[in-house]
């Protein structure tokens, strides 16, 4: 099935309030009908609002559009975020007065406001869903689209499946990409060649497991997946191996099904902004340079379609290299998705859309439908700053 993804370009024809995203987002959401769909709702806005001194997740001028829709809707609207960062909002342009909704805790200041749903995966058994998203009756996902060291990107999926969840669970979705064994000691019982393995790693990923100095901890996010560690481990005994760096995707795309889940049909719609995309998640708490030109918005009730839109539309760009931090820029590859490039083959963006459609969640299958095309025919406008 082929379903509606709603796009505004970050190009303009002219100089003008009308053609840019803020504006642009506004059309996305009437495309969605979201007034006619929140009176009477109790409608969470789930985005993450960053910590420390970042300034690259969505402006609050967006969030202040979205709020403003339901409420001229009748809903009432509501920002969510983990304890950590929401508490903090108000230091990067997140509060009830910029916004013009109160911005909570999802799970409560101390995380302990939950609803545990079962499921068994990887080592999991327990999902334990943020009490204030759960008892919302409407959702509006608001991702910010950006690289991420554990798989390549984060958007749509990711701002759910991690951003819905406590941080119990938040930590055992990241375990399981240590579920599936990498390390095998008893082919490697020399400590000298242990230790020559670890040095090998040029991005430190590899290091003495804290419980066992027999064994090796891979750190999945700054591994490059060079292969440099192969060259010096014994036949057999160390792994770079798919199952552990897809699985934290499928995790995810399990995590955004159970919190989904807990929405009638139709209570939820999707919108992602691309703008300013760093090499990592907005949780690390500070701006690096944009590594990838601005992408747009979009707009969509389809989780999968609207990832896989904004990976697609993304795939049409050039990182941006000369921007790319010069500890990363070494490892760059010649080929594959931008994000695939910057953080290895093995992090493919594309497998979480890839595990959500098979959880019939969505369909990659999507028609893109740009609410303000760009006039490359446009005449010159006039345009001046009014005075006072």
């Amino acid at each position: 099935m082929t379903t509606k993804v709603y796009y505004g370009s970050p190009l303009q024809a002219r100089i003008g309030a009308e053609e840019t995203l803020p504006a642009k987002l506004d059309l996305i959401l009437e495309k969605l009908h979201l007034r006619d769909r929140v009176k009477g709702e109790t409608v969470v806005i789930k985005m993450h609002t960053g910590n420390n001194m970042i300034y690259s997740t969505i402006h609050p001028v967006f969030v202040r559009r979205v709020v403003k829709a339901v409420r001229e809707g009748g809903g009432k609207p509501f920002v969510a975020d983990i304890n950590l960062d929401a508490a903090g909002a108000e230091e990067r342009g997140y509060s009830s007065e910029t916004l013009g909704c109160p911005v909570y805790p999802g799970g409560g200041p101390d995380e302990r406001y939950f609803y545990t749903h079962k499921r068994k995966f990887k080592g999991m058994e327990e999902w334990k869903v943020a009490g204030q998203i759960q008892d919302a009756s409407f959702l509006i996902n608001f991702a910010h689209v950006k690289g991420h060291p554990t798989c390549g990107f984060g958007a749509a999926f990711k701002n759910l499946a991690l951003g819905c969840m406590v941080g119990e669970t938040r930590s055992l979705i990241h375990d399981t990409c240590h579920y599936d064994r990498y390390w095998f000691a008893e082919k490697c019982p020399d400590e000298q060649t242990r230790q020559q393995i670890i040095a090998s790693c040029p991005v430190g990923a590899l290091v003495s497991d804290r419980d066992d100095p027999r064994e090796l901890h891979l750190h999945i996010e700054p591994c490059t997946q060079c292969g440099l560690c192969l060259k010096v481990a014994p036949p057999g005994s160390l792994k770079i191996d798919a199952v552990n760096f897809h699985v934290f995707q499928e995790a995810c795309a399990i995590s955004t099904s159970i919190t989904l889940s807990t929405f009638a049909p139709g209570k939820a719609v999707h919108l992602s902004l691309a703008t300013h995309m760093t090499p990592v998640c907005d949780c690390f708490g500070f701006t690096g340079m944009p590594i990838l030109p601005d992408a747009g918005v979009f707009g969509s009730d389809d989780i999968v379609a609207i990832d896989q839109a904004a990976l697609d539309v993304i795939a049409r760009s050039s990182l941006i290299v000369e921007h790319v931090p010069a500890s990363l820029r070494r490892w760059v590859y010649e080929k594959g998705h931008p994000f695939q490039r910057l953080h290895g083959p093995l992090k493919d963006p594309y497998k979480v859309v890839e595990y959500g459609e098979a959880l019939g969640l969505g369909s990659r299958k999507y028609d893109l439908i740009d609410v303000l095309p760009v006039d490359l025919n446009a005449e010159p406008s006039r345009w001046f700053i009014p005075a006072s």
